[in-house]
């Protein structure tokens, strides 16, 4: 039996919570720079109450616009957001938090005198409404005095009454609080019983109940959920004072409670006999063999420096994708508007204005899509009313475009904007933020054995780790979960303390290979990090296996 230490009404996380929910994965785009928005503490039940219908709040929406225009603002938007939340902490044998959490108001943006203004509230009368709105005309007059050059906004069409649902299978709010903490006491119970001697569990669950309005026309409902499984095993060599951590192999999705039925449709061969996690994540399956790894790599050598050819899988390659493409290609930090978390960027205007500028080989392509199924940006429309796309980032290796919103497209020769503006909550202001950036997959049938097979000195590295970048999103280093060397077009066996350096440019000329689309998986950022204030977004980043030949590989290891 497992102990039940459980707050089922938990506002403000506890440190001990906090600093868990910090650590989770290393890795930088995992990393929670500040904990969005919570709310209110909640019965667990409260979770499936529908809200207030879509006529309601589109007289809501309509009192806002009304408000706006009469007051002299030239655009508004208004957006009505219900933010749901449930979190459940498990260590070991005992449930250490279960959060359940609410937050609902209404943030409202305007134009006045070509100068933005906005303001919020949770009062969501009309009443409640008329001044928030006024409150943002006001603000939008008052810094209009200082504005120098006025906001030149891309036009939107209006799509009129639409909503679009999130296509998932089994809402995971409506599974019962017994059902979630038994699979994860079973993930713990299995990873203990193979040799772990610690583990940390946790199911994150979000849903994003979201209606926008606009004086374009637009009125749109849309109902978004978001879940992560996350897991850290570690074991012990107590003779020799060493310990090994492992992390799960599960990505956080935009799905709904399916992903995590471990069905034997959604796992992939991995090569050299590790299973991998694709459209479904079996927890306790991957509790008994992280345990068994962990315990390996207590024994595992460090690797020898030098030069290798790296095969990457995609739950490790997308953390690279994040930062030295997701980042960079923000069109904010291109122009130096944005430094917050993650810098400037390398990538400036005047590198993607020839044409040519070589950001890696010609078999590298890279895409922006908000409309991925499955994945954590996957939306309808954004945050400011534009219906979503895919565009090319990196086309045949070439820089080609950026990620850009309505009011920075013009910067861009464009007069439409990409669909990726994005707020935390109804109580921030809506800003760019990275759509789904993901590198398309190989078109020849190519396997990750057949890719292990093409390699005679190298390291496959699977999952994320710690890394550094620095603020241009140029330089780097990327460590990883598990690595194993390939020697003559064979595993050879486990390593340890590997890490990879090198720069943007560098790196991504260097990709050789890449699988084929049987091979595609999302890596997840469940709480990435950007502005000031900060706020936080969930984005996915898609590949498949890829191979980047004569990398040059560092010992991380105290003692080599």
């Amino acid at each position: 039996m497992y102990k039940l230490y459980v707050n089922l009404n938990y506002y403000n996380l506890k440190r001990r919570d906090f600093m868990q929910m910090a650590g989770m994965g290393t890795a930088g785009a995992m990393l929670l720079p500040s904990f969005p928005t919570m709310g209110n503490p909640i019965a667990e039940q409260a979770l499936l109450s529908p809200g207030i219908e879509v006529a309601a709040k589109k007289i809501l929406a309509d009192v806002a616009l009304n408000t706006a225009k009469s007051s002299g603002a030239s655009y508004a938007d208004v957006r009505i957001g219900r933010y749901l939340n449930q979190f459940v902490f498990t260590r070991e044998v005992k449930v250490q938090n279960i959060v359940n959490t609410e937050s609902f108001g209404v943030g409202i943006r305007v134009i006045v005198n070509g100068t933005w203004g906005f303001a919020s509230t949770h009062n969501v009368t009309e009443e409640g409404i008329k001044i928030a709105t006024n409150q943002a005309v006001a603000i939008a007059k008052a810094n209009s005095k200082l504005q120098t050059e006025p906001v030149q906004l891309a036009p939107a069409k209006s799509y009129g009454e639409v909503s679009w649902k999130a296509p998932i299978e089994k809402n995971a709010m409506e599974v019962p609080i017994s059902e979630k903490v038994d699979l994860l006491m079973s993930a713990n119970n299995a990873a203990m019983k193979n040799g772990a001697n610690f583990i940390t569990t946790a199911l994150f669950f979000v849903n994003e109940q979201k209606y926008f309005a606009s004086t374009d026309g637009s009125y749109i409902d849309q109902d978004v959920h978001r879940l992560w499984p996350y897991m850290q095993i570690t074991a012990i060599d107590r003779e020799n004072n060493k310990f090994k951590t492992r992390q799960g192999l599960g990505a956080p999705m935009g799905m709904g409670y399916e992903y995590l039925s471990g069905s034997d449709s959604g796992k992939i061969d991995g090569g050299a006999g590790l299973k991998m996690y694709k459209d479904s994540y079996d927890l306790v399956e991957d509790a008994t063999m992280g345990a068994e790894q962990a315990k390996e790599m207590l024994s595992a050598p460090s690797v020898k420096p030098g030069k290798y050819d790296l095969v990457l899988e995609p739950n490790h390659l997308g953390l690279t994708i994040h930062e030295s493409v997701g980042h960079p290609l923000e069109l904010d930090r291109v122009l130096g508007y944005e430094a917050n978390y993650a810098g400037t960027s390398f990538a400036t205007l005047d590198k993607w204005k020839t044409k040519k500028f070589k950001y890696g080989s010609d078999i590298v392509n890279l895409v922006a899509d908000k409309t991925q199924k499955g994945s954590l940006g996957a939306v309808g429309y954004d945050d400011e009313g534009v219906q979503c796309k895919e565009w090319d980032l990196v086309k045949d290796g070439v820089l080609v475009n950026y990620q850009a919103i309505r009011d920075q497209v013009h910067m861009l020769g464009e007069d439409e904007s990409h669909g990726c503006c994005y707020s935390q909550s109804w109580n921030d202001v809506q800003f760019q933020r990275m759509p789904n950036v993901s590198l398309k997959p190989g078109e020849d049938k190519y396997s990750v054995n057949d890719m292990i097979k093409d390699v005679e000195k190298g390291v496959y590295i699977i999952g994320r780790g710690s890394y550094s970048i620095d603020q241009q999103r140029y330089n780097f280093q990327f460590g990883g979960t598990l690595f194993y060397e390939i020697e003559n077009g064979a595993i050879k066996g486990m390593l340890n303390d590997v890490a990879y350096q090198s720069n943007t440019q560098e790196f991504w000329n260097s990709c050789s290979k890449i699988c084929d689309k049987d091979d595609y998986r999302l890596f997840g950022s469940f709480f990435d990090g950007k502005g000031q204030p900060s706020q936080v977004s969930a984005v996915s980043h898609g590949s498949s296996t890829t191979r980047f030949d004569g990398v040059n590989v560092i010992n991380t290891g105290r003692n080599i």
